[in-house]
C-alpha cells in the first residue's frame, strides 16, 4: 500500500504520520435528528444553559413537576417550572394540562389550577366542609414543638418568607405554616420585593393568646436567632 495514502480506519496526520480515528463518538444531536435509542441527551432549545445542568429524566418529568408544585407559596409560571425540570415550556405545559385533567377525572381532592399566569395545587371546592371541620377540630389541640419554633422565628423576624424560615430552622416548614395560618396565629402580608415569596407575620390573636399588648412586649429572644438578611431564599 502506498505510504502516502491513508488506509481504512486511518487518516493522514502531520508529515504523513498515521493517526487512528476514534471508532465511535457519543454526539448530542439536535432535537430533529435524535430519536428513541439514539446516543445523547435531548436539550430543549428554549432553556438557559444553566437549566440544562440538572435536566430531569423523561420518565421523571411528571413526578418532578408534582414535587415542585407541592412546595410553592404562590402560582408558579411554566417558564420557572421548565427551568426547574430542565425541559421546554411546551413540554411542561402539556404535562400540566394532562395532570390537571387526571386529577379531575379520578375525583381527587387535589385540584391543579392555572391562576394568574401560574400553576398551583388547591383543595377541591366540594371538599371544603371536610377541610374546614378538620382545621377547626385541630385548633383544640396543642401546638407541636415544630410549630412553636416556627412561630417564634416569625414573631422575632417578621415579616418573613417561608424560604427564610426554612433557612433558620433547617427543615421544611410547609405543613407547619399551613397549621399556623389555619389557627389564625399568622397571616400573609404581601410578597417579598426581591424574591416574590409570600411574607408572613403574627396576628392579633397571637398577641392575645400570649397575653401581650404588642410585639415590643416579647421577651428578648431575637438575638439568639440568625439574622434573616444573611440567609438566601431557595
Amino acid at each position: 500500500m502506498d505510504r502516502g495514502q491513508p488506509g481504512p480506519g486511518r487518516r493522514a496526520g502531520r508529515r504523513g504520520v498515521r493517526v487512528s480515528a476514534p471508532e465511535e463518538l457519543d454526539v448530542v444531536r439536535p432535537r430533529s435528528e435524535t430519536g428513541p435509542g439514539t446516543v445523547g441527551t435531548l436539550v430543549p432549545e428554549d432553556l438557559p444553559v444553566e437549566a440544562t445542568l440538572g435536566i430531569v429524566a423523561e420518565e421523571d418529568v411528571v413526578g418532578a413537576l408534582e414535587a415542585v408544585l407541592l412546595v410553592v407559596d404562590s402560582p408558579v409560571s411554566e417558564a420557572s417550572l421548565a427551568t426547574a425540570v430542565g425541559h421546554g415550556s411546551d413540554r411542561v405545559r402539556t404535562e400540566l394540562i394532562a395532570m390537571a385533567q387526571r386529577y379531575t377525572a379520578m375525583g381527587s381532592g387535589i385540584e391543579l389550577r392555572q391562576i394568574g399566569g401560574g400553576w398551583r395545587f388547591y383543595t377541591r371546592d366540594r371538599f371544603a366542609p371536610v377541610v374546614e371541620r378538620f382545621v377547626l377540630d385541630g385548633q383544640q389541640s396543642r401546638l407541636s414543638r415544630a410549630a412553636l419554633e416556627t412561630l417564634a422565628v416569625i414573631a422575632y423576624r417578621q415579616p418573613v418568607t417561608r424560604a427564610r424560615i426554612t433557612g433558620v430552622r433547617g427543615v421544611n416548614v410547609d405543613g407547619v405554616i399551613r397549621t399556623l395560618v389555619a389557627r389564625g396565629l399568622i397571616e400573609e402580608v404581601g410578597q417579598d420585593a426581591e424574591t416574590g415569596g409570600l411574607l408572613y407575620r403574627t396576628t392579633e390573636l397571637f398577641l392575645e393568646r400570649l397575653g401581650l399588648a404588642s410585639l415590643e412586649d416579647l421577651p428578648s429572644l431575637g438575638p439568639l436567632l440568625p439574622e434573616i438578611d444573611t440567609l438566601e431564599d431557595d
